[in-house]
């Protein structure tokens, strides 16, 4: 018997073919380029007011930042064309006005201090090499992993390589580790070091989001309701014990309040987003304060007990100790509303300005409204990162994207806490503004895998899939 072949169903109309599908390649051009131009004012403006004239190279550095982020541009063109097309602009923006501001740092010390203006000597200079490195090794990023479900395949070794970075400050002796009473780097001699930390977030997040996905079900069990919400079992507290343990580590042995608190939110982040559990939430919390009251009164000769006393009395400190955020306090309020204007205030009133009070320094001179500016860039990227984690079809993709916005918003949240005096100072540095080439390889990286994420959550049905060869070993993915 046979019978009649029936056509093809025509495809819908809501389903555009391949070839019309929208990239938004193109507006992320036009938003680098409307980036560029900012960061161009804020130079000649700030320039302007120092000299009383600006110079014909006042644009290098703009010009220079530019290349850097257009080249990056095509190849998330090539690599990643669904990519989020917000991203790469936000990050430009935030780069380049720090850059900015740090050489307007040195055009202050060379009038001072009667030496060259030239725009290739200094830490601003140094700081766009570091851009182009650190663009250098997100092009790679995006060329090497193109499907993030590959990272999963790796998820205990990167867990391993994240323990030993976050652990190897604290274990070598302070002269090779040691800066300003924080043990967060390994050093070189004088001239070169590293903060390994920054880039362990980046190693213990797939192991986060690997082990999460398998452990979901078991760590989503309560075993009793009180005050109206549901309890895990005791013996299902040993992940978080572990991860608690290994942050008291970082505070205790490495000083520093900000990184532990870091790797401990990024983890109980990741598992409320994984169990929808608040009750995972309020033990996170009670065990960081808990352990960091405890690292307090155990630890009153350190660092972190003395960092702990500043923020407390920064004005009574009769050793002078507070004298950097007594002046990043007076900067901020100094600034007002609308701020002194580039160029026209006085950051170099707070020691290291350019690092972890970078902040600070510019609002002096943006003022409040510019600071929220700042601050509703730093929003976009970190919202743009959640709604790649709701869009993403497979669990480990969701996890992985989450933690990786909230440990930028953490990250954000740290350093302004500090600066502002809502929490102790921490020797954390503003993602992608403060000078100095770990925090901003690391962040571009971690740009570098939400972007990598964005392609997939976006990319049509009707686009090429990813490569078969990628499959996650053992993982079941959740459709959305």
């Amino acid at each position: 018997m046979t019978t009649a072949a029936t056509p093809a169903d025509p495809p819908r109309a809501n389903a555009p073919a391949v070839g019309r599908v929208r990239t938004r390649r193109n507006t992320e051009l036009g938003m680098l380029v409307f980036a560029m131009v900012v960061i161009s004012a804020f130079a000649i403006a700030a320039e302007g007011a120092l000299l009383g004239h600006v110079r014909p190279d006042v644009l290098v550095q703009p010009v220079l930042l530019t290349g850097i982020f257009v080249g990056l541009s095509f190849v998330v063109r090539r690599f990643a064309p669904y990519a989020d097309p917000v991203f790469l602009p936000c990050v430009a923006l935030l780069n380049g006005l720090g850059g900015g501001f740090i050489l307007r740092q040195e055009l202050t010390s060379a009038l001072r201090d009667h030496t060259s203006l030239s725009p290739f000597v200094g830490d601003s200079i140094r700081q766009i090499a570091w851009t182009f490195a650190a663009a250098v090794v997100a092009s790679v990023a995006l060329a090497v992993v193109r499907d993030h479900r590959s990272l999963s395949r790796y998820a205990y070794t990167l867990g391993l390589v994240g323990i030993v970075l976050v652990l190897i400050p604290a274990l070598l002796p302070a002269r090779f580790s040691e800066v300003n009473g924080v043990k967060l780097w390994i050093r070189f001699g004088s001239v070169f070091q590293i903060q390994p930390g920054e880039f362990a977030k980046l190693a213990l997040l797939p192991f986060f989001a690997y082990y999460l996905v398998r452990k979901r079900e078991v760590l989503s069990l309560a075993s009793r309701r009180f005050l109206g919400i549901d309890f895990p079992r005791g013996r299902d507290l040993g992940p978080v014990l572990v991860v608690w343990a290994l942050s008291l580590v970082v505070l205790v042995g490495e000083k520093d309040l900000g990184t532990s608190l870091l790797y401990f939110g990024m983890f109980v982040v990741t598992l409320y987003i994984a169990t929808e559990r608040v009750s995972w939430m309020l033990i996170g919390l009670l065990l960081f304060f808990g352990g960091a009251v405890g690292a307090y009164f155990v630890g009153s000769a350190t660092s972190f007990h003395e960092r702990v006393d500043i923020w407390l009395n920064p004005f009574s400190d009769p050793s002078n100790n507070g004298y950097q955020l007594v002046q990043s306090l007076l900067g901020l309020g100094t600034g007002g509303l609308f701020g002194a204007g580039p160029g026209a205030g006085q950051p170099t009133q707070v020691p290291e300005v350019r690092n972890d009070f970078i902040f600070a320094g510019l609002g002096e001179e943006i003022g409040l409204f510019g600071l929220t500016a700042l601050l509703v860039v730093y929003l976009v990227i970190v919202e743009r990162g959640l709604r790649t984690a709701i869009a993403v079809r497979d669990s480990f993709g969701k996890l992985l994207a989450g933690g990786l916005a909230f440990t930028l918003a953490l990250q954000v949240f740290v350093i302004i806490g500090g600066v502002s005096r809502l929490i102790p100072l921490t020797g954390q540095t503003t993602p992608f503004m403060s000078a100095g080439g770990s925090s901003l390889m690391a962040n571009l990286l971690l740009i570098g895998l939400l972007l990598r994420i964005s392609d997939a959550a976006r990319r049509p049905a009707s686009a090429p899939p990813a490569p078969a060869s990628v499959q996650l070993a053992g993982m079941a993915t959740e459709v959305i």
